[in-house]
């Protein structure tokens, strides 16, 4: 993930101010070099760093802290603060004219940075809210542009105007606010062209579509993995066009993840969301308190609380419920117990907003996400080998029924032994706990029964 590097540098540094009794003024700065030195090896934009650190040692060094009972964690309790400060403190949410008056959104970036997928994305999570959106597909010079923008609203049940690539954006722009007036929608977002490098003809392009029709927010996309690259377009675009908020794209990837910590700080505009996976379901409201959080190993279960809302079926989950509760738990609640996290984003995404786990919990060798993601794939073909009444009734599973569901799923029969035995200690550890998913806690309880 993202801050994987970062995070475990700072527990790191957390972990050596935890263990002194008392703290002196030469062991605050000497560990805020070694934050700053985190912070730098991130690409987070020095002279963010810079302030950062002045300002977290100006809090620390003081006497309240100095004297308190737990220096250590006073210490990084303000570091937490300082960073939730950086990102932004409040959450901000996209901007719409009031009652029924059409908001049109323009969607800007660089080619590669992920804005057409995002742009659906963001579509999808406003139908959610109620609102009729529509898009624009304004990239005319991308192959595919058009049809990628075109599958992707289908997708997510968005309709998409679309005028083929002989027309000018500004026109298509045009046409769309038209077509979206006729059609009663209250959301227009354009999808624009983007390019390998910030060019004068991108930027009079984007210019000529905003004086063509009303464009009240502008939401630059930009990708995480690019450091402080991103952080250097963001500001050029800002200068030129003018930005309202930022998507950062790839927060789930292989990087140093600067960027999260930096846009704000340089260009004074908001991140808005933060995009972490290709999924059209992978994008979350960024909450700076909650990054900060992630970035310093205290997790994130607001938002996973969030996506098993928005993702396990209530119906379900209900019938879980009363099964688990019945002591009929069998190979079936088994699978689906396992369709559900996939939908939640699966188990490495789970751990990432687990406090100490992923995202900035620091390395956990004996917790490998990638492995268990693979034994969760072995365990479901095995089930899939299984015929319906196998999986109803798990005491059919003899030795020759073992060898051909074995056979099925392309693993040894001692695979499949060891998964009867495991779901039989499940099922055992169920009969004693009848209420684990009961109560007033719904889907939440959901976690209780998935197979990990």
């Amino acid at each position: 993930m993202a801050f994987d590097s970062l995070s475990e540098k700072l527990q790191n540094v957390f972990k050596n101010l935890r263990s002194k009794g008392r703290l002196t003024e030469d062991d605050v700065k000497t560990a805020l070099k070694e934050v700053k030195m985190a912070l730098l090896e991130a690409d987070v934009n020095f002279r963010v760093v810079k302030k950062f650190v002045k300002d977290v040692q100006e809090r620390a060094i003081g006497q309240d802290v100095m004297s308190g009972l737990n220096p250590g964690q006073m210490v990084i309790k303000i570091v937490n603060e300082e960073m939730v400060k950086l990102m932004g403190s409040e959450t901000t949410e996209i901007a719409f004219r009031p009652g029924k008056e059409l908001t049109v959104i323009m969607m800007v970036g660089l080619q590669g940075a992920g804005k057409t997928t995002t742009t659906a994305k963001i579509a999808g999570k406003l139908k959610t809210k109620g609102k009729k959106t529509l898009l624009a597909a304004c990239d005319v010079y991308r192959p595919a542009a058009i049809e990628q923008l075109q599958i992707n609203g289908e997708k997510q049940g968005v309709e998409v105007f679309a005028m083929g690539n002989k027309n000018k954006p500004a026109d298509i722009a045009k046409a769309a606010v038209e077509h979206a007036k006729k059609e009663d929608c209250n959301v227009l977002i354009i999808d624009t062209a983007g390019r390998l490098h910030v060019d004068e003809e991108m930027m009079d392009e984007l210019v000529e579509i905003k004086e063509a029709v009303d464009v009240f927010q502008t939401i630059l996309v930009v990708d995480a993995m690019t450091g402080q690259d991103a952080v250097n377009v963001a500001s050029t675009f800002n200068d030129k066009i003018g930005i309202d908020g930022v998507v950062l794209t790839k927060l789930d990837g292989d990087t140093r993840g600067g960027a999260a910590l930096s846009i704000r700080a340089v260009t004074g505009k908001p991140i808005l969301y933060a995009g972490m996976g290709e999924k059209l379901s992978d994008l979350e409201q960024f909450y700076p308190d909650r990054m900060a959080s992630r970035i310093l190993g205290m997790g994130d279960v607001l938002t996973m609380i969030e996506k098993a809302q928005e993702n396990l079926d209530e119906e379900k989950a209900k019938e879980l419920e009363q099964k688990m509760r019945k002591n009929e738990f069998d190979f079936e609640m088994y699978l689906e117990s396992m369709s559900q996290m996939k939908k939640m984003g699966g188990l490495s995404s789970l751990m990432g907003m687990m406090p100490g786990l992923g995202l900035g919990g620091g390395k956990m060798p004996e917790i490998d996400t990638d492995e268990a993601e693979k034994n969760m794939r072995r365990i479901e073909a095995i089930i899939h080998s299984m015929t319906p009444q196998e999986r109803k009734n798990p005491n059919l599973l003899n030795p020759s029924r073992k060898n051909r569901i074995a056979r099925g799923a392309g693993v040894q029969v001692a695979e499949v032994n060891r998964l009867v035995k495991q779901f039989e200690q499940t099922k055992k550890m169920m009969k004693q706990m009848p209420g684990m998913m009961g109560g007033k806690r719904g889907k939440r309880g959901m976690f209780k029964g998935l197979p990990f």
